[in-house]
């Protein structure tokens, strides 16, 4: 392409900050012309009166930056892009997400008119894959339960529990969960790892690394439980009374999907009894309420929503966004591309 393509940011300022700080947006800039970013409250249709107290035009005002924009850079906090908005961008060609999940702002309106977009969730999917891979040790040694022990004696070596022959099952093999699997497996501290997924054949599995199973199965045989499916009205409550029943005493709980995917009520049943444990870095509701009985629970860690791109590590889906930025420019394929179909089962 001969000519610079336009672009702007519209995303929470302090998520700007974090995932493009200067050096970072030097490079963008290197690539596009970058327009002041657009602040998310205005966009939406919210923004305070600075032409007379008219509100309405003040947004306007701000929405013509708009009319020159090829790529909108989008975040954390940005609002749908609508039909109102998509009007106000004729040239837009690109919607490039430098965070996870696109389904709170690609509308209808912007594959109806074609328009290309992208997500950084490869990159997300990496430190909680971290996190996860952590907790998961933890999990085999019983870190919970050992430490809520503590001050009851040493355990002798009889008593510790280590990870080797530990049985993990993953539920969804999604970004995540395939880096979890890829962790588990080439560890030698001997993981057997089971996988329930309904869009993975058993080759693509054994290819993998682990076990297909049902989800039931993989209740009943796994010490350790991670979920990593995404959030759809056919995953509420996967993990309900009933399956969470199946776990074999003494089994935990790991989330670091979405809260939703499991009842919160019947989990803290099982964990409040001491039969089950639990990691959760998502719940539901979330936050939960400050005297809830699983934040009080020794055999228990919550914590808030920390297992994705947090600090420094943000930075991360910056230099993923400008690399996707610079494959679109040359017309190279999008390894973040996401598709109106892709929606049905992605997160």
């Amino acid at each position: 392409m001969a000519d610079r393509l336009n672009a702007m940011m519209c995303m929470d300022p302090e998520a700007a900050r974090a995932a493009f700080p200067p050096p970072l947006r030097q490079r963008l800039t290197d690539v596009v012309d970058l327009a002041p970013d657009l602040a998310p409250v205005l966009l939406a249709g919210h923004g305070g009166g600075t032409y007379g107290g008219d509100g309405t035009r003040a947004v306007a005002g701000d929405r013509a930056s708009l009319a020159d924009v090829d790529v909108l850079i989008t975040g954390w906090g940005c609002p749908p892009l609508d039909e109102d908005v998509l009007d106000a961008a004729p040239r837009l060609r690109a919607v490039i997400h430098a965070a996870g999940s696109v389904k709170g702002h690609i509308t209808p309106a912007v594959w109806q008119r074609g328009i290309t977009v992208s997500s950084a969730a490869e990159a997300n999917a990496a430190p909680v894959a971290e996190f996860t891979s952590a907790v998961i040790v933890l999990a085999a040694k019983q870190a919970l339960t050992t430490a809520a022990r503590y001050t009851d004696g040493w355990p002798s070596l009889a008593e510790r529990e280590g990870t080797d022959g530990r049985t993990v099952g993953i539920i969804a093999a999604s970004r995540t969960g395939r880096r979890v699997i890829a962790r588990l497996t080439s560890s030698d501290a001997g993981y057997r790892v089971l996988l329930a997924d309904p869009y993975v054949g058993r080759e693509e599995a054994t290819a993998l690394g682990c076990e297909l199973v049902s989800l039931d199965e993989l209740c009943r045989r796994s010490s350790i439980v991670s979920i990593h499916a995404p959030e759809l009205p056919e995953t509420r409550h996967l993990l309900d009374t009933r399956r969470l029943a199946l776990l074999p005493d003494g089994g935990t709980v790991i989330n670091t999907a979405r809260g939703s995917l499991v009842d919160t009520e019947a989990l803290t049943r099982e964990c409040a009894t001491g039969r089950l444990n639990a990691y959760l870095d998502v719940t539901f509701p979330e936050p939960l309420p400050p005297d809830h009985r699983l934040l009080s629970l020794r055999n228990v860690l919550v914590t808030p929503h920390i297992a994705g791109a947090q600090g420094s590590e943000v930075r991360r889906l910056g230099e993923y966004t400008i690399a996707e930025v610079g494959r679109f420019i040359s017309g190279a394929p999008l390894e973040g591309r996401v598709e109106a179909a892709d929606l049905a089962h992605i997160a």
